[in-house]
Order: C-alpha cells, then structure tokens, then sequence
C-alpha cells in the first residue's frame, strides 16, 4: 500500500466502517429505550462519516484540478463502504425516530 490513493482509500473505509458502527450501536441504544446514549452515537456515527466524506471530497478536488487518482479495486471498495454506511446511517435515524415516537 504505497500510493497515496491507497491511503485514502483506507481512510475512507476505517471511517465510514466505524461511522457504520456506531450507527448500529444507537439502533441498539433506541430498541432500549435509551434515546440520549442512541443520540450520542448517531453523533460519533456522524463525526466518522464526515471524515470519511471528506477524504473522499479531497480526492475528487484532485481530480478536479487534473491530479487524476488510481483507480483500483481498493479505492472502489472504499467507495462501498462509504455508500453504504451512509445509507445506514440514514435509516436508522428513521428507525430510532419510529422507536422515539412509538
């Protein structure tokens, strides 16, 4: 792992793999009934993602200014990782929404 892509790449999967975490910790938090512990997660679970967001943000400003990534299968992982913790994190913000409001 030597390309600074490589990095970034780890970056990003590190981060969005704990911001995924802590996103399922608060929707254990929530089934509990502990809506301030599950809040204080969906946070950390945020503050990850917005690191992972943003390495993944530098490298398309690289891009951008003709600093062209390598592509490999490491970096597209990373990009799955991302995507999908996002999208579990949203979800399960409704979800503890629906256990708040039950």
């Amino acid at each position: 792992m030597d390309s600074q892509t490589d990095l970034v790449s780890m970056n990003i999967i590190a981060n969005s793999g704990d911001a995924r975490s802590y996103a399922f910790a608060a929707l254990e938090e929530a089934k509990a009934g502990n809506f301030e512990e599950a809040e204080a997660l969906m946070k950390k679970s945020d503050e990850s993602a917005n690191l992972a967001h943003k390495a993944q943000t530098d490298l398309l400003f690289q891009e951008a200014n003709g600093n062209r990534a390598d592509i490999n299968v490491l970096l597209i992982h990373s990009q799955d990782h991302l995507m999908t913790s996002m999208l579990a994190a949203e979800l399960i913000k409704e979800i503890i929404l629906l256990y708040k409001n039950k």
